[in-house]
């Protein structure tokens, strides 16, 4: 049996939610989510809590028991609390300028500014010209939304210029050997 999936995933107070078929939808505080649950794999609602179950032990079931029940679990956690992804800018003259909650202006070095809207859903927080924070209740988007800035200006080995995730750690290289 799967160790993740057998673990009942717990419904705070203030969650509702509905399960209609393959369809579970969880609405919170901060806003309402919804997951398409694959063939095999079933939830139940009982009191206060939901059960993932799988019908058989064959490989396919085996394999979506434990990812369907961490997804419904990230469902509800959130709609409660939300997720965020801290970025942090190295480099001289790189900084970041939050023009609105939902769009940043970045300066990276190249010869132009480069504008980054934000997707539905998403917000964002700049702390400081070098610091900001992706803010949403989907946590798949809001690492999407979180990568797609780090390409903008990737970590470069060797002086570690470019946009990292906050606490990443960079591997260096040794530059050119003088004489």
């Amino acid at each position: 049996m799967s160790r993740i999936g057998k673990l009942p995933v717990a419904v705070p107070s203030g969650v509702d939610v509905a399960i209609d078929g393959p369809l579970v939808t969880v609405k919170g505080p901060k806003g309402t989510l919804s997951h398409t649950v694959a063939a095999p794999i079933t939830v139940e609602k009982n009191d206060g809590v939901l059960d993932v179950k799988r019908p058989d032990d064959e490989r396919l079931s085996k394999s979506l028991h434990g990812l369907t029940r961490t997804l419904v679990n990230n469902m509800v956690v959130g709609v409660t609390d939300g997720y965020e992804k801290k970025l942090e800018i190295v480099g001289v003259g790189y900084r970041v300028l939050s023009k609105g909650p939902t769009q940043l202006e970045f300066q990276l070095g190249y010869s132009h500014s480069i504008i980054f809207d934000a997707p539905e859903g998403i917000t964002f927080a700049v702390e400081s010209p070098t610091k900001l924070g992706v803010v949403g209740i989907d946590k798949q988007l809001v690492g999407e939304v979180a990568a797609k800035i780090r390409k903008l200006r990737k970590p470069e080995p060797y002086k570690g210029k470019g946009v990292r995730y906050a606490g990443e750690h960079i591997r260096r290289k040794v530059g050119k050997a003088g004489k």
